[in-house]
């Protein structure tokens, strides 16, 4: 992969700083619980893959440091982001190997891979779903960038187009912070994979005229009956997509699937500060007298939703509750913090 978000070595993990592309490219260097915290919360790493990576290499430097409990070091992380389901997975799944007397990094080293691996299974699942499209439509990203590699969204898009598939790409801006202008199109330009980058509100004058002829989006969390949290204004492209019959596709690995949330309506939604709404790179662009307001996602309802890409092929909206029992009744699942009702919790102003 000519992108990799992050990667671990000798008490070090080393993430690519999402916060300075595509401007320029930053090796940030963590070797403490406190410094990757901070990178989750600040979006310097993020996506919801990469959150639950990093945090399970989180737990490892708290291990190493010796200044943390387990259950301190899983407190510390998993105050980051409330919405994002895998940062829950990555640190439980560690906290059971530390409290075990296991090893938490060969623990952490096995979940990166099998992270990456499902999101290599979902682009090779997926792709079958683009050979009779030419035009895709994405939002915010759910590249490489955002899974450590390969992607989520964009797995199906080099699958294909290693196929032989000729793709164009429309890429929401995904406002407030531009993770599609900045980090979709950055990916998507490494690979020469053809696009053009989009207002968010142009979308619908696309998919109005015949322009798109299928939607991908990753997620942060998707609940037990299909509804599926995912970046801000994610919601209003699966509304339109149905509403002009374009087919509206979720990809995303196993750490992102939350079967203890029964719907969408109990997924908590993170919101951030003001100041990114009110501001681009420390440009103003509103008045300082105006409030704003700065959900992070929205919740997507199943019945917009025409199938999820997983691991293990496409799925219904309708048959994925009984893939996920047959999963935990398979396997004991990862515990993580079960929301307890729709709600917003907000976090600081971070930059990115």
């Amino acid at each position: 992969m000519p992108v990799r978000a992050l990667w671990y070595r000798n008490g070090i993990l080393s993430i690519v700083d999402q916060r300075a592309l595509p401007g320029r490219t930053v090796v940030r260097r963590l070797r403490t619980p406190e410094a990757v915290a901070e990178a989750i919360r600040t979006l310097a790493v993020r996506g919801a893959p990469s959150i639950g990576v990093a945090a399970a290499y989180g737990m490892v430097l708290a291990r190493r440091g010796g200044r943390h409990t387990a259950v301190q070091a899983a407190r510390l992380l998993s105050s980051t982001r409330p919405t994002a389901h895998d940062l829950f997975v990555g640190v439980e799944r560690i906290r059971a190997v530390w409290e075990a007397g296991g090893d938490v990094e060969a623990a952490a080293d096995s979940y990166r891979r099998e992270v990456v691996e499902e999101c290599h299974e979902i682009g090779r699942a997926g792709a079958p779903l683009l050979s009779g499209a030419r035009k895709v439509l994405t939002h915010c990203n759910a590249g490489a960038l955002a899974t450590v590699e390969w992607g989520t969204a964009l797995a199906p898009i080099r699958v294909a187009r290693d196929r032989g598939a000729r793709l164009f790409v429309w890429v929401d801006e995904t406002r407030p912070l531009l993770q599609g202008a900045r980090l979709t199109a950055w990916e998507l330009a490494k690979e020469h994979i053809p696009h053009a980058v989009i207002a968010d509100n142009a979308a619908g004058h696309f998919l109005s005229r015949g322009e798109v002829d299928a939607v991908l989006v990753g997620a942060d969390r998707i609940a037990r009956n299909g509804d599926f949290a995912n970046k801000i204004g994610t919601y209003e492209k699966a509304v339109v997509a149905h509403e002009n019959g374009v087919p509206f596709y979720v990809a995303a690995p196993w750490s992102t699937f939350d079967p203890r949330t029964p719907t969408g309506a109990s997924i908590p939604v993170e919101e951030r500060s003001e100041e990114e709404v009110a501001e681009v790179r420390g440009q103003r662009l509103t008045p300082r007298r105006s409030r704003h307001r700065n959900p992070a996602f929205d919740v997507t309802p199943a019945k917009y939703v025409t199938a999820f890409i997983t691991p293990a092929g496409v799925v219904r909206p309708q048959d994925l509750a009984k893939l996920l029992d047959r999963r935990m009744r398979a396997e004991r699942p990862p515990a993580g913090p079960r929301a307890t009702g729709s709600r917003v919790r907000r976090t600081r102003r971070a930059s990115g």
